[in-house]
């Protein structure tokens, strides 16, 4: 299963993030087959429905984090995330409906979940941390991911508004919430931050009203 979801993820390019990309991928084995798989079969891999799509959009942002990480160091936090956003410009015009999906619960309920979202982020400030040797213990240590995932989120969002000025906004992003670390303790802020860019996200996709 895992083989096949790493041979679907270039298939995003020219599939998009659907279940035909992930069909095709057994056409991309070292032994190919000759034919995509049955949409039954990519059920029983991948899961009904959307949760098969679903599937290969969290393989693709795992994978971009692979990427993320390969960054030739030293590196600072700026040139880390700046990789981390390159990633997405083969595919950033799937991104808004990718986005959208994700934070559509399949029950239907709440309208709009906001846990895929803050597990993105998080997941890159964290790598972001371990990457840069951070040290920081105890509130400083939530602080910090706190601040690098906003400050990631906010750029991302920014990406797919205004892809050309993406990483300006980046740096700029990066120092209003370094200065917010250095004044601001509620890690609560954080989570209302991230939020509001992620339903900004799903917004800007026309997807979901």
């Amino acid at each position: 299963r895992n083989q096949l979801l790493q041979l679907a993820i270039p298939l995003v390019r020219t599939h998009g993030f659907t279940r035909e990309a992930l069909a095709r991928s057994v056409l991309a084995l070292p032994s190919p087959h000759e034919q995509p798989l049955s949409d039954p079969a990519v059920s029983s891999l991948f899961g009904d429905g959307d949760d098969a799509r679903r599937t290969l959009i969290e393989g693709w942002l795992d994978h971009a984090r692979e990427q993320m990480k390969a960054t030739p160091q030293p590196a600072s936090v700026r040139d880390i995330l700046v990789n981390r956003l390159k990633a997405n410009e083969p595919v950033l015009p799937l991104l808004p409906e990718a986005f959208a999906l994700l934070a559509s619960p399949a029950s239907g309920l709440p309208p709009l979940d906001p846990v895929p979202g803050l597990k993105h982020v998080s997941k890159i400030a964290d790598d972001v941390c371990y990457i840069t040797g951070d040290t920081s213990v105890g509130p400083a240590w939530f602080r910090r991911r706190a601040t690098i995932a906003a400050a990631y989120g906010a750029a991302e969002l920014h990406q797919l508004t205004s892809p050309n000025t993406a990483y300006q906004f980046l740096e700029h992003a990066l120092d209003v919430t370094q200065k917010v670390d250095s004044s601001v303790s509620e890690v609560g802020l954080f989570g209302q931050y991230v939020w509001r860019s992620w339903a900004g996200i799903i917004k800007s996709s026309g997807v979901l009203p």
